[in-house]
């Protein structure tokens, strides 16, 4: 195959296993992104995420299971992967004394785009990624929010089939968010498949993506957000303390406890939070909680029943 398959999904992993060392990254994940979609996947640090990105861009070698980027072997094929993926990773890559129109020009050139389409694509994504003003300043000139901007930017030069972000928006600003946000919709509108990791449940939500779980490696569902809401949500009563759960919130059925640098956090399913929260008082034993907060079936909540844990993004005050 010389050229990629137009018909074949942007990026498919059947069963692909990525270990380092006797640590499994990646334990039999099963993905698939088709044309048009964007695909937020989730999971806390060390779930393998940023892996799993490597693999599907072709920068790291899996060690077991098939990966196809439209069609191709990423390792037989990398001529072909390498024209139909853009890829924008955690850590910022630019060439600091090069200008940000210089950057986005030998990106192009780097995928293989020839110098005047270089020059012309990095112009043209000047003005989605509100760079115009910033095209000749060097990238050591700019803030942390406007390097993000040239960072992503990048990963489109080359106009990808499929488009890989890991957790773009880490740090940035709201202006930055939201530019990034609006150019991911953009690009999936056009056709693009888009990965994009991320911990901002806001995100997913604005994006109206789909989402895949990653917890220790392995893919725990895969659904759309309103799929997600109604076949996993439901109203839960968090409380923080400072210390120890008193036995009797300890002991009450459902209860999951996670420990946070503030203390321990407390989750109770509840169907009635008003009720429960009148009975989880009444039998504190002098305790106090140092925050209450009422989660509403959401993605939040299916992320929290689904792992335990909580999203970016829906801290309760003081936790974070």
């Amino acid at each position: 195959m010389s050229a990629a398959d137009v018909d074949a999904p942007p990026l498919e992993l059947r069963g692909v296993v990525k270990r380092y060392g006797s640590r499994t990254a990646l334990d039999g994940v099963d993905l698939r992104i088709d044309a048009g979609r964007v695909l937020a996947l989730l999971g806390p640090n060390g779930a393998g995420k940023s892996t799993l990105v490597g693999v599907a861009s072709g920068l790291r070698r899996a060690d077991g299971g098939t990966v196809r980027v439209v069609g191709a072997d990423p390792h037989r094929k990398r001529r072909v992967v390498r024209r139909a993926v853009g890829l924008a990773p955690q850590e910022v890559g630019l060439y600091p004394q090069l200008t940000v129109r210089q950057n986005l020009r030998a990106l192009g050139e780097a995928y293989g785009l020839r110098g005047r389409v270089a020059r012309a694509r990095a112009d043209e994504l000047l003005g989605p990624f509100g760079l115009e003003s910033l095209a000749d300043r060097a990238v050591v000139e700019l803030s942390g929010g406007q390097r993000r901007r040239v960072h992503a930017a990048g990963a489109l030069v080359n106009r990808p089939r499929l488009v890989l972000l890991d957790e773009p928006t880490a740090g940035a600003d709201p202006r930055t968010r939201g530019a990034i946000l609006d150019v991911v919709r953009s690009v999936a509108a056009e056709g693009a498949a888009v990965l994009y990791t991320t911990h901002y449940l806001p995100e997913v939500e604005a994006l109206h993506a789909d989402v895949a779980l990653l917890e220790a490696g392995r893919i725990l569902v895969t659904d759309t957000v309103e799929g997600l809401i109604r076949r996993h949500a439901e109203p839960v009563l968090l409380l923080g303390f400072d210390d120890v759960v008193p036995p009797a919130v300890a002991a009450r059925p459902g209860v999951v406890v996670e420990d946070t640098p503030r203390g321990p956090l407390v989750r109770l399913p509840a169907e009635d939070p008003g009720a429960l929260l009148r009975d989880v008082l009444a039998v504190l034993d002098g305790a106090t909680p140092t925050g209450i907060e009422v989660v509403r079936p959401s993605l939040e909540a299916a992320y929290l029943a689904l792992t335990g844990r909580r999203g970016a993004g829906g801290a309760m005050e003081g936790e974070r």
